[in-house]
């Protein structure tokens, strides 16, 4: 049996470990000091460094180079003008030709690219960081200091890395009262009331962290758009965030409310098509290019729950985003376009009304306009299927949307490293140009070349010190700026280089916690919504169980919607019996999901109306095997605490106990939604609980009453 919270506590606190106390706010920038070699070899390969450029960008490469090797070496390099033995060089390839580097070719690694590696300059050995351009360099300086925070040594390197995506950017869920929705970090870190003229210093170790892994973009606020974020004085804000976010490579980008023209501008209309809405459009946007020269453009939410569009209007998106494309071109900024959108209107299928909505618009959409879809037809489930618009659009560019802040997934306090949810996601075979023509593939403009690329993450950042909320929801911000960089990477990398940089290096630590991160996605999946099960949580705030909901008024807000629940059986029918949603997947996929004897079993229920007694792959029937993962998921829970208990010697006190508290967390909220579920779905079956399984803690009355008016992210 758990302790009681304030137990555990007292005796983590008190706990005697190897590790120093910290309190998270390094992320994974923590350059704390190296073993013994560690450092000797660092400071060797560290003793100057060399950068002939002089631009803002390289002045912050030089400073993080130097902070970097000051913390785990113990000795700061000094900025010299020509290479000595063991310097470090950050040079475009005219520089370092100058400085006596044979001149590398680059021309594969593009703008942002670099390639780090131990070469000679004039007969000396250094460490060359080489790019096209200053922010080319900034990356490769970080990549250097990743790696040495990880334990390898400068002997040998030699990384050439381009990132695959062009727009890397955080969506921003802050609202300007500070709040921000789905946010379980603590209020926006974006202090509006004392913008613009105090620039906290967090906006810069912002900059910084983001920089570290790639990221290139920031929307400051919620897609749910209040159109005061389009008058000067919020403009003004914007643009002195973009005077901290500009030297590291990061554009800013703001949501934009559709009927600003009418809640601004005074007009009778916002339709897309009527000239006058134009012009509005066109002179603010030149009033935002004033103030951020460098704008990168607006994220639009539009005819979606309640959000006001060119539908209102009888216009298709096309128009809409059209709109906003022209009145930013001369300035060179972009539309991201979301295609999350549904009506109640539509009550065949809410996984099929964006694919119906965008599919015939193929091929509409002007050439500065990208289409961000999300990775699943519903929203961030612990488990969706690859939402069937991509490969449906070959001639339009579509940007992945993934949800770092965990709205579906246990919120702040429940450790789900989502790496291999994105992972699973951008390795899904579309077929759309036959086998191989995965996601990752169709954003990168590899299958069907596009003019524009990206990923976005809603993202999972508040004041909290940590930033995150948790220790381990730093790993899914991370995970998302390496999979936004190369989205064909692999999760288990990415926790592999996480967790050597925000705990330490030693083996005994990093191997058994990559293990628990790489578990407890599918952990999550089995306690809340297994077998393909979708959207079985309590409504409003997400938080917790709620598959009886059935008395809202739009008929997709309710549970009940997507289980499709009864005597006879469980699973929402998207096949021809059903609402055909299969048929928006190319035909060799369709097929398969077609079938419940090809449908994988981890998606058997989001395709499938099955019998409760149907045979599953393990011999039990499908009520048994619901219940079995429900236990399952409980139990790694459990497994998961034990696991993470022996690792109190390489990890400091009070990220240990944090940790250690979160799970007993989520574990007696995992026993809350088996035990809720089970309840509310044996209601239904009438089927016995099958042998060793034991029986909800309370009656289905007990669970249904449970009410939480006030649970964050709202």
């Amino acid at each position: 049996m758990i302790k009681p919270i304030a137990c555990v506590i007292v005796a983590l606190l008190c706990l005697g470990t190897a590790a120093r106390a910290e309190d998270g706010y390094d992320l994974w920038l923590r350059y704390r000091p190296l073993d013994a070699s560690g450092r000797a070899v660092a400071a060797a390969h560290a003793t100057a460094i060399v950068a002939p450029g002089t631009s803002p960008t390289i002045a912050v490469a030089v400073a993080e180079l130097r902070r970097g090797f000051a913390g785990m070496a113990g000795e700061t390099p000094a900025r010299v003008e020509t290479p000595i033995a063991g310097s470090i060089l950050l040079a475009t390839p005219k520089e370092a030709e100058a400085l006596g580097v044979t001149r590398p070719d680059l021309a594969d690694l593009g703008r942002e690219g670099f390639w780090l590696h131990a070469t000679r300059a004039g007969g000396k050995p250094i460490t060359a960081i080489l790019a096209n351009s200053d922010i080319g360099l900034l990356y490769g300086a970080f990549r250097l200091l990743e790696l040495q925070e990880q334990g390898v040594p400068a002997d040998g390197i030699d990384v050439r890395s381009a990132p695959k995506l062009q727009l890397r950017v955080l969506d921003h869920w802050d609202n300007l009262d500070r709040t921000v929705e789905r946010g379980y970090a603590g209020q926006s870190i974006w202090d509006w009331w004392t913008l613009p003229d105090w620039k906290a210093p967090r906006y810069t170790d912002y900059a910084r962290a983001n920089a570290s892994i790639g990221i290139n973009g920031a929307v400051l606020n919620n897609v749910n758009a209040r159109p005061e974020s389009l008058t000067a004085r919020y403009i003004a804000e914007a643009a002195a965030l973009a005077d901290v976010f500009r030297p590291y490579g990061i554009r800013v980008y703001l949501s934009a409310r559709f009927s600003a023209p009418i809640e601004l501008g005074g007009l009778k209309t916002a339709d897309p098509l009527d000239p006058a809405v134009k012009a509005w459009w066109k002179a603010k946007a030149d009033e935002i290019y004033r103030a951020i020269p460098d704008f990168g453009g607006f994220l639009i939410k539009a005819n979606s729950e309640g959000q006001p569009g060119p539908q209102d209007y009888h216009r298709t998106h096309a128009d809409g985003a059209n709109l906003l494309a022209e009145a930013l071109k001369r300035h060179g900024g972009v539309v991201m376009y979301r295609a999350f959108v549904y009506s109640e209107k539509d009550s065949e299928d809410r996984a099929k009304q964006a694919y119906s909505d965008f599919k015939p618009l193929d091929g509409t959409f002007a050439d500065n306009v990208i289409v961000q879809v999300k990775n699943g037809a519903i929203d961030f489930q612990p488990r969706e299927p690859f939402h069937p618009l991509f490969g449906a659009m070959p001639r339009t560019p579509l940007m992945m949307e993934f949800q770092i802040t965990k709205e579906y997934l246990g919120q702040a306090t429940h450790l789900a490293y989502l790496g291999p949810l994105f992972a699973e996601t951008l390795d899904s075979d579309t077929f759309a140009h036959g086998k191989g023509s995965t996601v990752a593939r169709m954003i990168e403009g590899a299958v069907d070349p596009q003019r524009l690329t990206g990923m976005a993450g809603v993202a999972n950042i508040g004041a909290d010190r940590d930033w995150t909320g948790s220790p381990f929801n730093q790993a899914n911000w991370y995970a998302f700026g390496r999979f936004a960089w190369d989205p064909e990477g692999s999760a288990k990398d990415y926790a592999d280089e996480w967790a050597r940089m925000t705990f330490t290096p030693d083996p005994r630590f990093v191997v058994p916690a990559v293990d628990i991160m790489m578990r407890s996605r599918e952990a999550v999946v089995d306690y809340m919504t297994p077998l393909g099960l979708a959207h079985q949580m309590a409504t409003g705030s997400h938080y917790g169980p709620g598959p009886w909901v059935s008395d809202l008024t739009r008929p997709e807000w309710n549970p009940v919607y997507y289980a499709k629940a009864d005597a006879n059986g469980i699973g929402f029918d998207r096949t021809a019996t059903g609402s055909d949603a299969i048929a928006q997947y190319a035909p060799a996929l369709a097929r398969r999901l077609a079938d419940p004897a090809t449908t994988p079993e981890s998606e058997l229920l989001w395709f499938h109306h099955l019998s409760w007694d149907r045979r599953m792959a393990s011999g039990r029937i499908l009520w048994d095997e619901l219940v079995a993962h429900y236990d399952r998921g409980v139990a790694e829970v459990g497994a998961m605490q034990r696991d993470w208990s022996a690792l109190a010697p390489y990890v400091d006190a009070d990220r240990f106990a944090k940790t250690t508290i979160f799970l007993a967390i989520q574990q007696r909220e995992a026993q809350w939604w088996r035990d809720a579920s089970i309840a509310w779905f044996q209601s239904l079956s009438h089927r016995p609980l099958p042998p060793g399984s034991r029986a909800p803690a309370h009656s289905l009355g007990w669970y249904r009453a449970l009410d939480f008016p006030y649970a964050p992210g709202h």
